[in-house]
């Protein structure tokens, strides 16, 4: 039991792991930093074809070298409404092939270029400050070459337990008990967060000769099933397909792992016929030490071996899910119950591929302004019923429906920029001027309406009381302003523009009934028939109703051509 706690392997193994994890980290950060923005709008941009989905999925990850960044990515963009179920499926199945490169990388015998690249990468990191390029640049060289200096020492460490009998027996456990090497390497993983550090140290094991080749297909196995316990951490506190992408990911590793443990004398045998060298072969005299470069007791064929494993594996794995992205995402969606809102966050109608036909391209803007003024309706709605009912269940449909009219501006925004920089007429710089102003105000009447419902919470949470009278008016100018707001964009709808002196009549409504309301609150405070407190919360609704009306005033005004 001496050998197990051996300070110079302890240490060793440690302090290897750690420069392992760190240089992967450092060089999936560079990478993300040259490429990473560009290949987020790749992924979100992403049609319902799964076959592109898996090749985007395989590209991104082998870019970035972390199959948990591209799963963690897909996760956000699911929660976000920006990916359906489906996509994200195919993108999670093509990561898992794009991660292994990672391994086929480590298993080159490139030791010796890991100090070099160290130096050069340090360099270019501290003194390239002002050139980002060659600062990400030096942050990438940096990381591979700690990649490959941590797996030297993680090596190094191994070597002295060689002749251990305790370890050569429990190494030989794990040969012998396919299903222990793969909880093994599934907990190592899950412990880790990086199913590319599990596969360092057992590249440094098996290369050591600890390993043999079916323990190590056995720990490969686990770590692929250990691998996908990040995605479904990123997506704790999501929404229901997030949750459910988290959970294909784990479903499909899985279920390729027990078909393999059941195949798995024909995965080995596939496995050495196209990998050069035998597996287990062990250096025994000097003369093969000095042919492969390592040490008596070394295996030198076994890391590529992994390598092809961990790839093959993957590979065969998306082949035959692929074609049933459907079952995995219905499975997932019963075992995953549950209802929410579905809310579209990505444009539907704009597209800048359109920009150098003016007409069609502002015909596109009022498509999406109006499906955002309808996303602004139903805010209104169910913030006026959850004013009156406090029911919790609403919240979630309202902060969907806020980032949507949040985004959605964002985006009609961009798109209008773009086409106003067009050889454009006067009256379509003017119509353009108008959709700007129109989006902006939608965006406002979603802010009012976050301001109003997160009234209504406190109210709710620290149970404070509103009077009859209160309850009354509050009703009566969400009714008005509502009522208001459905009457704009109904002409905008019908690009109505007769509207105006309606519309004057309902805003001046709104503003008597908020001054009145107002007034007549001043009026109970000096009575006492009020509290303080209450009566905020009550002026606070009142004002941001008044808000709204202006608003929906200022659209109805974008909508006539004149501010």
């Amino acid at each position: 039991m001496s050998d197990l706690f051996n300070q110079a392997l302890v240490f060793g193994v440690l302090g290897g792991l750690g420069l392992f994890i760190f240089g992967m980290r450092t060089m999936s950060e560079g990478l993300q930093k040259i490429a990473g923005e560009r290949l987020r709008r790749i992924l979100a941009a992403l049609t319902n074809n799964r076959i592109v989905g898996t090749l985007v999925g395989i590209g991104v990850t082998a870019l970035i070298q972390s199959s948990s960044a591209t799963t963690v990515m897909v996760v956000g963009f699911v929660n976000a409404g920006l990916m359906s179920l489906v996509q994200s499926i195919g993108v999670v199945l093509g990561a898992n092939i794009g991660t292994t490169v990672t391994a086929q990388l480590i298993a080159f015998k490139i030791t010796h270029l890991a100090l070099p690249a160290i130096g050069i990468g340090a360099g270019l990191k501290i003194f390239s400050r002002k050139n980002r390029k060659f600062m990400y640049t030096g942050e990438v060289l940096l990381g591979f070459g700690l990649i490959f200096f941590g797996l030297s020492v993680m090596k190094d460490a191994f070597d002295p337990i060689k002749d251990s009998e305790y370890f050569r027996q429990l190494f030989l456990l794990i040969g012998d008990n396919h299903l222990l090497g793969v909880l093994l390497g599934a907990i190592l993983t899950m412990i880790v967060q990086s199913s590319s550090a599990t596969i360092g140290i057992t590249l440094a094991l098996a290369s050591s000769g600890l390993l043999t080749f079916e323990a190590s297909v056995a720990l490969i196995l686990g770590e692929n099933i250990g691998t996908t316990i990040t995605a479904n951490l990123a997506a704790l506190g999501t929404n229901l397909a997030a949750r459910r992408t988290a959970l294909a990911h784990f479903l499909f590793n899985s279920l390729g792992v027990v078909y393999m443990l059941i195949l798995f004398p024909f995965f080995l045998s596939i496995i050495s016929a196209i990998t050069p060298g035998e597996a287990d072969l062990v250096i025994q005299t000097q003369q093969q030490a000095q042919q492969f470069g390592m040490e008596l007791g070394d295996k030198p064929y076994i890391a590529r071996h992994i390598a092809n494993t961990h790839t093959l594996f993957n590979v065969i794995n998306t082949l035959i899910f692929l074609p049933l992205v459907g079952v995995l995402a219905t499975i997932t969606t019963w075992l995953i119950r549950g209802t929410e809102v579905q809310v579209d966050l990505r444009p539907k109608f704009i597209d800048m591929r359109v920009l150098n036909t003016p007409p069609i391209a502002l015909g596109q803007a009022r498509a999406e302004t109006r499906r955002m003024a309808q996303y602004a309706l139903e805010m209104l709605q169910e913030t006026n019923l959850y004013v009156q009912d406090a029911d919790d269940k609403r919240l979630e449909g309202l902060e969907k429906k806020e980032e949507a009219v949040d985004i959605l501006q964002k985006e009609i925004t961009d798109f209008l920029v773009a086409l106003s920089q067009q050889s454009i007429a006067s009256q379509t710089s003017r119509d353009i001027a108008s959709l700007m102003h129109m989006v902006n105000d939608l965006e406002r009447i979603g802010d009012y309406c976050e301001k109003i419902w997160l009234l209504a919470q406190r109210k709710k949470f620290q149970k404070i009381p509103f009077s009859d009278t209160a309850k009354e008016d509050i009703k009566r100018i969400a009714d008005q302003t509502q009522d208001f707001l459905a009457f704009i964009i109904g002409a905008l709808e019908r690009e109505d523009k007769s509207v105006i002196e309606k519309a004057e009549f309902f805003e001046k409504s709104i503003n008597q009934l908020e001054e009145t309301y107002r007034n007549n609150h001043i009026a109970r405070l000096n009575t006492g028939e009020c509290a303080v407190i209450p009566g905020l919360i009550f002026i606070d609704m009142l004002h941001s109703f008044e808000k709204i009306g202006d608003h929906t005033f200022n659209v109805t005004k974008a909508l006539v051509g004149y501010r």
